[in-house]
């Protein structure tokens, strides 16, 4: 039987699944792949984004990573549900009027403006979710019952938990989220075959575990798991100052959790086996099993951005 082979390197390679596509980042380009309706598949190539100094201080790279990372990602999503749609598509009918006169009047830079806000808005929202809402619960269920300062502590990681893997299996059972989910895995099949040195085919890449220990769901667990740590020695006096507050150590929490996502892509032992266990975990809500047609399409976008010495795209 053809069994999956060992990693022989850690690559820095990575990717995001799209609507009918996935997006492969590479040191030098990124590769977005996305299947049309007549069953051929689109690619687009892009220069990998720089930020020269910036992406080696500690700390600092993980809070850019992360908005970096949600705006390039909405602007791929974006482009794949174009392509995926096809002769179905109609941009006069989806845009709005005001995006309309925006591009009439303000060309391609200001389009791509509105779509940066656009995911700043989504992170925003996220960030009322996860890290405003539990906050604002806990004082109410403290109105009625009181609680003592660790009481409300347990109680806020509790529920931040709990919300977060209740988005996750809400989102998981709608149908087109599902198929996105199942192109995640084969973005992960696909990175863990070049990972173990194994010809890039549709046979060998099937093989491989659809889960990844340096996945953005795992780095997405990270944050809320060391917030509850970081959070936990915030003031309780005002719930106004202690949601400032979080807001403030937000980029903290970000780096903190990039940091330990990449030792843990580093290293293999007890401590990041521990850390890292969450996210694999999780991964079972964010990552399902692909077909081959999702498999080609993960080579597709992986196969342009490899870098012909793999020493030059380690992890």
């Amino acid at each position: 039987m053809n069994q999956p082979k060992k990693e022989r390197f850690k690559t820095s390679v990575g990717g995001q699944a799209l609507m009918e596509g996935i997006m492969m980042r590479g040191p030098k380009q990124m590769c977005c792949a996305v299947r049309k309706p007549d069953g051929t598949i689109e690619t687009k190539l892009d220069p990998t984004p720089t930020h020269g100094v910036w992406t080696k201080i500690p700390l600092v790279r993980g809070a850019i990573s992360m908005i970096e990372s949600m705006i390039v990602g909405y602007r791929y999503m974006m482009y794949s549900a174009q392509v995926s749609m096809g002769d179905d598509y109609d941009p006069a009918e989806e845009e709005t009027a005001f995006e309309k006169w925006v591009g009439e009047h303000l060309g391609e830079k200001a389009e791509n403006a509105l779509m940066t806000v656009a995911a700043v808005l989504g992170g925003l929202l996220a960030i009322l979710l996860f890290t405003v809402l539990p906050t604002f619960l806990v004082g109410g269920v403290n109105r009625l019952l009181p609680l003592g300062r660790w009481g409300k502590v347990v109680l806020e990681a509790v529920l931040k938990v709990a919300i977060f893997l209740t988005y996750m299996v809400g989102i998981s059972k709608m149908k087109e989220i599902h198929r996105v989910f199942e192109y995640h895995g084969a973005e992960h099949k696909t990175i863990a075959c070049y990972e173990a040195g194994d010809p890039l085919t549709v046979e060998n890449v099937r093989k491989y575990t659809r889960f990844h220990p340096r996945c953005g769901t795992s780095f997405l667990i990270l944050v809320v798991i060391v917030s509850v740590f970081l959070y936990s020695v915030l003031p309780w006096g005002s719930i106004g100052l202690r949601v400032v507050c979080k807001l403030l150590l937000l980029p903290l929490v970000m780096g903190i959790s990039y940091e330990l996502l990449k030792w843990c892509g580093r290293s293999d032992n007890i401590a990041t086996r521990i850390i890292r266990q969450p996210g694999i975990w999780v991964q079972h809500l964010t990552v399902f099993e692909p077909d081959d047609s999702m498999i080609e399409v993960a080579i597709a976008a992986i196969t342009p951005v490899l870098p012909e010495n793999p020493e030059e795209g380690k992890w």
